[in-house]
């Protein structure tokens, strides 16, 4: 992580732009418009499923996509509304309305152009593994809860946004099941599920809304009692209209009101566009720009809210059907946005036919490739930190929210990381004799004792000195049994870092040594290290000649304090330094 330099901004589309050909263009133009294809029926489930219109979804499908193309690092990344977000974006709206969830996002964008800024590409690269596991399969099982009333056919209204109360209302309700949706969400998800299976090329959910839309048309026509809800039913005719703009209430009350939500959309938003973008270069050999990547996706989601749009994020399924069929630079992802963009212009009417059950059908096909189920199974085989990182986190996301899920999650991700640390970070006692050697490579090639007078203690701290260990070493100084001795010598040779608590710990000691007539020893210490220490006042506190480099020093010097000898009677002997 790195917070000096120049911006780290620079668009893939410009540097594909340098060598583009005739040839680049046409499997981009395939691609471009296969992908545009299958966006089509996912950008409008989405859409209905977070609470807003299917024009919303299409239309944040469009702009958002077309940005993420023009301004991310990765050359093959196609952005649009995701599944992940459908469970933020519908408890911001039951919370704060259409005018919250323009606001909250518009916010997230500036969030994720500021880390993008910052160069904090790399960083939300290492949020643990589990929490991204666990806050994944909770918001699948989220999105599932949400399809059950469409997938039954059940009709009800006004149904609880919490997940335990949804499905109290729904199994007090089962008898209301209507055959006739019923029939048509099973046909649904059976051609879903048996079109891969035919070709690989045709996009399931699109066979499925043509092939069950026409059935289900069909079956009106000639069945005047056979009645599916669609989405002209419920939302009226579709037309190619923009969304009504939300307008945005820019003060301290609003905003600190919808940080979390933000910031939350902001994190999900990063995670989900770099695991997409980590997995795209695994495929295809390329490099993506993180931090260009965070900008391009912070400004598709600055935009989105002026034209109605919901948050906007790398798909990993939209990416993968975007380099199967030959994309290879930011200009496919262009024509994916052309694409939905003529069919929104051309084709809107006809999506008004389209019914409920088959868009709740590819939803629910959605939410069983997001729960990674055979992932959970794996992940159960290790530690129990791990597993309790997952379990909580998951649990969280249903029962509560998102916003709670990551923030409790990664909490408790860093107190079990900092417990594994200390745990792992050993503190030595040495008297009488010390191996020179001892935890290095020279074990066997430089083997040297260092007689240590009585009267004279070694501790050795093997790793991060921070304030975890440095109780842990407190203690155990308290701890130590015999008698009071004149010198400590505390060998830091691998400690990287020392943070403050640990700073403070250590100046404690330094002065009640000295009130006891106990002199301190500082020996091996690392250069960074050592400037910390000097930039504190330590090497004041105990005389810069109390701070050696090597350990055969520093023992001389303790030996000599202890026997009350001048420590440059004995000269030590020049080994290397370690």
């Amino acid at each position: 992580m790195n917070f000096s330099g120049k911006i780290d901004f620079r668009p893939k589309l410009l540097s594909a732009l340098r060598h583009y050909s005739a040839k680049k263009f046409q499997a981009d133009l395939t691609a471009g418009l296969v992908v545009g294809i299958v966006a089509l029926p996912l950008a409008i489930a989405f859409g209905i499923a977070s609470g807003v219109s299917p024009t919303t979804g299409l239309i944040t499908a469009i702009i958002g996509g077309l940005l993420v193309s023009l301004f991310g690092g990765n050359s093959v990344q196609i952005g649009g509304p995701t599944g992940a977000f459908i469970v933020i974006v519908y408890g911001i709206i039951a919370r704060f309305g259409l005018g919250g969830l323009a606001m909250a996002t518009f916010m997230a964008g500036l969030i994720l152009i500021i880390m993008g800024l910052f160069r904090l590409g790399t960083v939300i690269k290492f949020i643990p593994y589990p929490i991204v596991v666990g806050f994944t399969a909770g918001i699948a099982l989220t999105i599932f809860s949400t399809q059950v009333n469409d997938f039954l056919g059940l009709g009800l209204t006004d149904l609880p946004s919490e997940f335990l109360p949804k499905w109290g209302v729904y199994l007090s309700n089962l008898g209301l099941t209507d055959p006739a949706t019923l029939a048509v969400s099973a046909v649904s998800l059976l051609i879903i599920t048996l079109t891969p299976k035919i070709s690989k090329r045709l996009p399931g959910a699109l066979a499925a809304i043509v092939i069950v839309t026409a059935g289900v048309a069909v079956l009106r026509g000639f069945l005047p009692g056979f009645a599916v809800t669609t989405i002209g039913d419920r939302f009226g005719e579709m037309r190619a209209t923009m969304p009504e703009f939300h307008g945005f209430t820019f003060d301290m009350a609003t905003i600190n009101l919808l940080l979390p939500s933000a910031f939350t959309i902001a994190v999900l938003g990063a995670i989900e566009s770099l695991l997409s973008a980590t997995v795209a270069d695994g495929v295809t050999g390329s490099h993506t720009n993180t931090n260009t990547e965070l900008i391009g996706q912070g400004i598709a989601n600055a935009v989105v809210p002026f034209f109605g749009g919901i948050p906007v994020t790398g798909a990993i399924a939209r990416t993968m059907t975007n380099i199967s069929n030959g994309g290879r630079t930011p200009v496919a992802g262009v024509i994916h946005a052309v694409t939905l963009l003529l069919i929104f212009i051309f084709a809107m009417p006809l999506i008004s036919y389209v019914p409920m059950a088959c868009l709740s059908a590819v939803l629910v096909v959605v939410a069983y490739n997001m729960s990674g189920w055979r992932t959970i199974a794996g992940l159960l085989k290790s530690p129990k930190s791990d597993v309790s990182v997952m379990a909580v986190t998951f649990l969280l996301t249903v029962i509560f929210d998102l916003t709670i899920a990551i923030e409790i999650g990664l909490l408790l991700a860093v107190v079990l990381f900092l417990r594994r640390v200390m745990e792992n970070t050993q503190i030595r006692v040495y008297s009488e004799q010390l191996d020179v050697a001892e935890g290095t490579d020279l074990d066997y090639t430089h083997h040297e004792v260092l007689d240590v007078l009585p009267g004279v203690e070694v501790y050795e701290i093997d790793g991060p000195f921070f304030f975890g260990v440095a109780t842990k070493f407190d203690e155990l100084m308290r701890s130590t049994p015999g008698a009071k001795p004149k010198v400590r010598i505390l060998r830091m040779r691998k400690v990287p870092f020392i943070d403050s608590t640990a700073m403070h710990n250590l100046e404690i000691l330094i002065k009640s040594s000295q009130v006891e007539g106990i002199s301190i020893v500082l020996s091996g210490v690392q250069p960074q290290v050592k400037e910390t220490l000097v930039h504190a006042g330590i090497d004041k506190l105990i005389g810069a000649a109390n701070i050696c480099d090597h350990i055969s020093k520093a023992v001389v010097m303790a030996n000599s304090i202890a026997s009350g000898e001048d420590a440059d009677d004995e000269a030590p002997r020049m080994v290397p330094s370690f």
